[in-house]
């Protein structure tokens, strides 16, 4: 058994638990990822199961051979997990059902690339304070000294300084798994997501 799956982030709405109280969800489309190739040890030198996202024009057709022969044609994204014993398990073409994989009230960690900011300063890239706005205060948003002759004169690596800001990988530990809908194929997870709307987000059981 696979530990997580793959979703496309659609935004976030809020839901009523049990106990009528307002929780803020992302949701996520999990629908239309198919099985494209089964690995094994003995073939490929170790088990995996690859994933692919079919591509929209695709959608709403029953599953043809053609489409695993041809996968860059048919699928947008392919991705692979690790699976033990994994020919046992899966089929090739086999959709993922997300009910097999999660449950209402499951941990998990989302994955994601989080939203680009561009080229920031200090004080939104690292949270610095900055200067004084008034009374003659020239460092405003700078970044304030940079040791100066303490070193020599040169900057220490791993200095705190402006530069482009977002577009990295992270993770989001021990969200809860708030509603998981068969039918519109959507996960409801509580909390908030890495990454933008329409970006690929990977839902992996917390440890």
């Amino acid at each position: 058994m696979i530990n997580g799956l793959w979703g496309i982030k659609i935004g976030m709405t809020q839901v009523f638990s049990d106990d009528h109280q307002v929780v803020p969800v992302t949701a996520i489309d999990v629908s239309n990822w198919f099985i494209t190739q089964v690995k094994t040890a003995e073939k490929d030198g170790y088990d995996a199961v690859q994933f692919g996202l079919l591509r929209p024009r695709y959608r709403g057709q029953a599953f043809a051979a053609e489409w695993i022969t041809s996968p860059k044609r048919y699928f947008m994204i392919l991705r692979e997990v690790r699976v033990v014993d994994a020919a046992a398990q899966f089929v090739i073409g086999q959709e993922v059902n997300a009910p097999e994989v999660l449950a209402k009230g499951d941990v998990i960690d989302a994955l994601g690339i989080t939203i680009g900011k561009g080229f920031q300063g200090v004080v939104k890239r690292h949270g610095h304070k900055g200067g004084r706005a008034s009374h003659g205060d020239k460092l405003g948003r700078g970044p304030g000294s940079l040791e100066g002759l303490r070193r020599s004169g040169r900057v220490r690596k791993g200095r705190k300084l402006p530069g482009h800001m977002g577009v990295t990988q992270r993770a989001i530990k021990n969200l809860e798994v708030v509603i998981v809908d068969q039918d519109a194929r959507v996960v409801f997870v509580k909390g908030s997501v890495p990454g933008r709307a329409d970006s690929m987000v990977f839902l992996r059981k917390s440890k």
